[in-house]
C-alpha cells in the first residue's frame, strides 16, 4: 500500500468524515461535514470528489445518503480502526522506547527463516537506532508474541526499522493457576 500525500484540508475532511461516522455509524452528510470544519458544503462535495477518486471514500446515494470513509482511509490518516490502539512495547538495547508504539509488525521474509526479517513500523522516530542495534519488540496485545533482533536497516521517512530475527517466542498454552 503507497501512502498517499493528503493535502491539509483533505486530512481535515477525512479526519472529521471519520469521527462523525465513527459517532454516527452512518453514512455521513457533506452538510454535517462542513459544519464540522466550518467550510461550505460546495467545498466539501468538490473535496470529496478527490477523497473518492482516491477511493478513501465512498458515496452512499438516497435520502439517508452522505459518505463513508473507506478501509483506505484509516490507513491513509495512520487512524487505527480501534479506538484504542494497543500499545506493543519497544526496547533498544534493553531500555523501554518511551514514546515510540509499534504500529505494524511485517513479518515479510517468514518463507526463507534463514533471512528471516521484520519489518516494524513505528509511531515515532527511527533515528536512534542503528545497524546492529538490538531490538525487543512485543509482547503484542493478543497473540503475546515477542520478537528480537538487530536492526538490518531503517526507513527513517516511514519510521520503519528492519530487524534480522534472533528470536520469536509466543507463550504456548498459559499455564492455569
Amino acid at each position: 500500500m503507497s501512502s498517499i500525500e493528503l493535502t491539509s484540508s483533505q486530512k481535515t475532511i477525512l479526519t472529521a468524515l471519520i469521527n462523525l461516522h465513527r459517532e454516527s455509524e452512518d453514512a455521513v452528510k457533506g452538510e454535517d461535514i462542513a459544519a464540522e470544519v466550518d467550510r461550505n458544503p460546495g467545498t466539501i462535495r468538490n473535496q470529496m470528489q478527490s477523497l473518492k477518486a482516491l477511493q478513501l471514500v465512498e458515496g452512499v446515494p438516497g435520502p439517508k445518503g452522505g459518505y463513508k470513509p473507506t478501509a483506505n482511509a484509516y490507513e491513509a490518516l495512520d487512524v487505527n480502526q480501534m479506538d484504542e490502539p494497543a500499545f506493543v512495547p519497544l526496547y533498544h538495547d534493553g531500555e523501554e522506547v518511551e514514546n515510540a508504539n509499534v504500529d505494524e509488525i511485517d513479518l515479510s521474509s517468514v518463507h526463507h527463516p534463514e533471512l528471516c526479517r521484520a519489518e516494524i513500523h513505528i509511531q515515532g522516530s527511527v533515528r536512534d537506532f542503528h545497524e546492529g542495534d538490538e531490538v525487543t519488540v512485543g509482547p503484542t496485545p493478543l497473540s503475546k508474541l515477542v520478537i528480537e533482533g538487530t536492526v538490518d536497516g531503517k526507513d527513517d521517512t516511514g519510521n520503519i526499522l528492519i530487524l534480522r530475527i534472533m528470536d520469536m517466542r509466543a507463550p504456548v498454552g498459559e499455564s492455569a493457576h
